[in-house]
Parts: C-alpha cells; structure tokens; sequence
C-alpha cells in the first residue's frame, strides 16, 4: 500500500514550490468538509491541512478537529506530523526551542473528544500510555540530531481551552504539575489521531514565556514572529523526517481493536 504523509501545520507552514503535482482538494466527512492540498515530495505522497483553516479564521476552541482526522483517515494517510506554537513554563526552556512532546495534560472544555461517542452502542477506551507515536517521535529526533538543532526531547503539553492565554497562578500551577509548555491546539488532535489508529507526532517551537515569567504583556505577535522566523527549519525537518522514515514499524498506534469491548 502506498504510505501517505500529512502534516497539519498554521498559516505560513505551507510552500506553494515544495510537492509537485499539487492538488487543491476537499473531503467530505460525517463530521464537515474538509480542504487540503496534496502533491509529491521526492517520491512521497504528502497532504498539507491547515488547522486553522486556509485564512486561519477558527480559534483554537471552534477548530474541527473530529473532521480533520477523519479526512485524514479517508484519504489514508499512515503518519501525521504537527507543529504546534506554544508558551514556556520553564525558565530553563527558552524561546525558539523544539520540543519533541511525548505526554500531555488535557485542560480543555468544551471540543468533541472522540469519534466514539456511543452511537451504535459501541464502547472504545483507548490506551494513552504512550500517547505519541514511538516510531514518529524517533525518527524526528534522529533527523534533529543529524541537523545540528537544539532541542528537547521530551516535554508535557498542557492544552487549555483558549482563545485567552493563561493566568500567571494557572501557568504556577500547570508547572507544579509537570508541564513544560502549553498551548491550546494539540488536544483533541493527539487523541483522534490515535482513535483513527494513524501515527502521530508534534513538533512544538516554544514563541514566548508563559504569563508570570515573562516581564511583557503577552501578545499574538510575538507568536507570529518567532514561528516565520523558525517555518524554514520546521518545515526542512519534517521533510527530511517524511524522505528517510523507516518502513519498519516499532508502535501500537494501529492497533485499534485492542481498545473495543463487546
């Protein structure tokens, strides 16, 4: 089977000049329509999803996130490769660094979670032992370590509702409890990725120091500079990762059956 690479990024992620044969194409899902574009890198099909949409009009909290695995999932894409902006909850994890996050903390309200919710009477608990994919997160830290470029390799991922950042005692909190960045994008993508049995990994640039250890007023802005100032460098990883990914698997994140009861 041919394998097919996704990689969900924000605006300024995509590159009009980097897949050949590109397409502009929408799916239809249970759950909305969704458009993407695909084409071929070096051999390698790779489909490109906007998060935010294709003028980053949805917040994190109005994002479908349901609808954007399941296209995933229809168009049968094997490995999924996100980037995420995100705050720092640690002095000792400056601006500009990767992190390659392997746990999360899920502080969201209001999103659809799953793709099982009961209807049909089918009853799915999926295991989060491991939440990201094994083989995925791997490889990118191979491909980070050939490159030369400074990152972490592991890291929790506090994902809170939004669209407003977080209180200075809530990122006081967040750290006591672990954490070591936080956003508002990665949850429920990780978990309906995993539900959709692909495997999945993410990509954080940490933009700015989170309320209370930042001197400054938080700002959109400072996100926005300091991920154009790294989308080059994100964007030649995850296509190196993409061109010399092992075929040979070493993860459960397929493994879908062993979660269903009944």
């Amino acid at each position: 089977m041919h394998t097919v690479f996704a990689i969900i990024g924000g605006t300024g992620f995509y590159q009009p000049t980097l897949l050949q044969g590109l397409q502009e194409m929408e799916i239809n899902t249970p759950y909305g329509t969704v458009p993407f574009q695909i084409g071929d890198y070096q051999g390698k099909r790779v489909v490109f999803l906007a998060r935010h949409g294709k003028e980053h009009h949805l917040p994190p909290h109005r994002i479908n996130y349901r609808a954007n695995i399941a296209a995933l999932r229809e168009i049968e894409a094997n490995y999924v490769l996100s980037t995420t902006a995100v705050g720092s909850l640690r002095q000792d994890i400056p601006r500009g660094m990767l992190v390659v996050i392997d746990q999360f903390i899920d502080l969201t309200k209001c999103r659809k979670h799953t793709f099982y919710d009961g209807t049909g009477g089918e009853v799915v608990h999926t295991d989060f032992t491991e939440p990201y994919c094994s083989h995925l997160r791997k490889h990118l830290c191979r491909v980070l370590k050939r490159k030369g470029i400074p990152f972490q390799e592991k890291g929790t991922y506090i994902c809170t509702e939004g669209p407003r950042y977080e209180t200075p005692a809530e990122v006081k909190a967040y750290a006591n409890w672990g954490g070591d960045v936080v956003g508002m994008t990665n949850v429920p993508e990780v978990t309906l990725a995993r539900e959709a049995g692909l495997c999945y990994a993410s990509l954080s640039l940490v933009t700015n120091y989170a309320a209370g250890l930042s001197s400054q007023p938080l700002t959109h802005q400072e996100v926005v500079e300091e991920m154009r100032e790294k989308i080059s460098m994100i964007r030649d990883v995850f296509m190196e990762t993409i061109v010399t990914l092992p075929e040979k698997k070493d993860c459960r994140c397929s493994f879908k059956e062993d979660y269903k009861l009944g």
